[in-house]
């Protein structure tokens, strides 16, 4: 009843925050997935044990807590439960075999659909099998080490704040190389201390918060908005002029949507970057370029005749 009554006044909320569309989609698939939040958005669970003859509350695995809030605000919100795990799951107490089941890949549902075509999920799915996430892991490393299905959301291409999206995306990364009971599901090797691996960087602090890690340990391709490619340690960006330049790193990856969007109505990108980072060469107007050298010219020819007057004179 208690989880009835606060699904009740979060959906209240919603209402009045997101409007009808989003509890459109909702209210089709509330009435079953309430059912799993009544167990799975709760720290506890009961149920009547058969062998004690009574009822047993047990703690919930914090690993199987799901945030409705969250869920109800990303991408698969109009999912019910079961559309991606197996349909044996309603019945309660659960089989414990269930657990050996495969979670599908993004592939599994996206691939050759001509309505997430923009989305390319086969050339990321080609650049994360070339990644070290791929060669250097099992088959156990899928989409959902780094993106949860119950709360991930497409971040860089619907967030016009640059900064959060910096924030969104890095605490990806972190929630492996920041975890180490998470990191050490894949590799046995101690995870290494992100703060002391990267002590060669200048402004280090100033790095963090205003780039992402895969701007630097990424290979950037045309066809993927955000790269999945990601290379060895060996091959990071370490040289300044890479990013601090006109042609920056940045403008193929962090700055790729807003660079494409600006072109696309404007057909300059400039706009999208000047508010955010300083890259020498690319926060410049071609015309106050121009301009600035005919004043400069103006006054060094001024001092040249200034000088040349006063000797003739004496």
């Amino acid at each position: 009843m208690k989880q009835l009554i606060i699904f009740n006044l979060i959906f209240t909320i919603s209402i009045l925050t997101f409007g009808q569309d989003y509890i459109t989609e909702v209210v089709e698939h509330s009435e079953e997935n309430s059912k799993c939040f009544y167990c799975h958005g709760s720290p506890t669970y009961s149920y009547y044990n058969d062998v004690l003859e009574r009822k047993v509350t047990k703690r919930m695995n914090p690993y199987f807590l799901v945030d409705s809030n969250l869920y109800y605000d990303q991408n698969h919100k109009s999912f019910d439960c079961i559309d991606c795990h197996a349909y044996e799951f309603r019945e309660f107490p659960h089989d414990n075999t269930l657990q050996m089941e495969p979670m599908p890949t993004c592939l599994d549902c996206h691939e050759g659909d001509e309505a997430m075509a923009h989305y390319n999920f086969e050339s990321i799915n080609d650049e994360f099998h070339e990644s070290v996430h791929s060669t250097k892991h099992s088959d156990e490393f899928t989409c959902w080490m780094c993106h949860n299905p119950h709360s991930y959301k497409i971040n860089a291409r619907n967030n016009k704040n640059v900064k959060e999206t910096i924030i969104y995306d890095n605490n990806i990364c972190l929630s492996c190389h920041a975890d180490i009971n998470k990191y050490q599901l894949i590799s046995p090797k101690v995870n290494p201390n992100v703060i002391d691996m990267h002590d060669w960087l200048p402004n280090q602090l100033e790095h963090f918060a205003h780039v992402r890690c895969i701007e630097c340990h990424t290979h950037t391709s045309d066809n993927v908005m955000v790269a999945h490619h990601i290379q060895t340690k060996d091959k990071a960006v370490k040289k300044c002029v890479e990013c601090h330049s006109s042609s920056s790193t940045l403008m193929a990856s962090l700055y790729k949507f807003q660079a494409q969007e600006n072109r696309r109505k404007y057909g300059f990108f400039n706009a999208a970057i000047l508010s955010d980072t300083y890259l020498i060469g690319a926060n410049r107007n071609l015309y106050l370029n121009i301009l600035s050298g005919v004043i400069f010219g103006t006054i060094l020819l001024i001092i040249l005749i200034h000088a040349l007057l006063r000797i003739l004179l004496k």
